[in-house]
């Protein structure tokens, strides 16, 4: 192409930019996460005995987990939309696998070995594994139009990442519904899930930002 034939095209080109909130992923995923609170309280609503749950050291942590799960997904998939960047986690993201590691072998301990499958396996686990990547799709969507704003290096990279971060935060929403806190559980299930969400990201971030 001509640089008269390409000065032009941008000159053409006079498509109105995206909103502002859609320019920043952690807001757009945010908004996404609002989305499924909606859901989450149309359908599933709040644990019977939320409030004194909070006095539980085992839902304490969950929260905690989960948490920091949300705050490095963050971080990894806002610096993924800059183009010199490919890296789907930095080396901070092993943070969350060693704190689950040590939250596990904790509720090992405390816990009797006869015990262990029953806290493994809790009560939920298949709804859990439904309910989790059901409310990560707003936060998903939202986040990969914002990321379309931006100029990822590999659009699969950077799917996958939106969904680990749309997965922490449908995560954080269901934990409020989730009855199951011990860590054995959260390790599983909701890693599971996360995956899930994670390959889902994957593939529609290919589809969806393509340069």
């Amino acid at each position: 192409m001509k640089t008269d034939e390409l000065i032009s095209a941008l000159v053409a080109d006079t498509r109105p930019p995206p909103p502002l909130w859609a320019r920043n992923v952690g807001v757009a995923a945010s908004i996404g996460a609002l989305a499924s609170a909606i859901v989450f309280l149309s359908i599933l609503g709040f644990r019977p005995n939320l409030i004194d749950a909070l006095s539980s050291w085992r839902f304490d942590l969950k929260l905690a987990l989960i948490g920091l799960a949300v705050i490095l997904a963050l971080r990894d998939a806002a610096s993924l939309t800059n183009p010199t960047n490919r890296h789907f986690a930095t080396w901070t993201s092993w943070l969350l696998p060693v704190a689950i590691a040590s939250a596990v072998a904790l509720e090992l301990w405390l816990t009797q070995q006869d015990q262990w499958g029953k806290h493994l396996f809790g009560t939920n686990w298949l709804v859990c594994m439904v309910a989790i990547p059901v409310l990560s799709l707003a936060p998903l969507a939202a986040g990969i139009y914002a990321m379309r704003s931006g100029a990822p290096a590999s659009s699969a990279v950077a799917g996958a990442a939106l969904g680990r971060l749309a997965a922490a935060l449908g995560a954080l929403v269901y934990a409020m519904h989730c009855i199951d806190d011990s860590p054995l559980f959260v390790a599983a299930w909701y890693s599971i899930a996360t995956l899930t969400v994670i390959a889902i990201g994957a593939v529609a971030g290919r589809m969806s930002l393509r340069w």
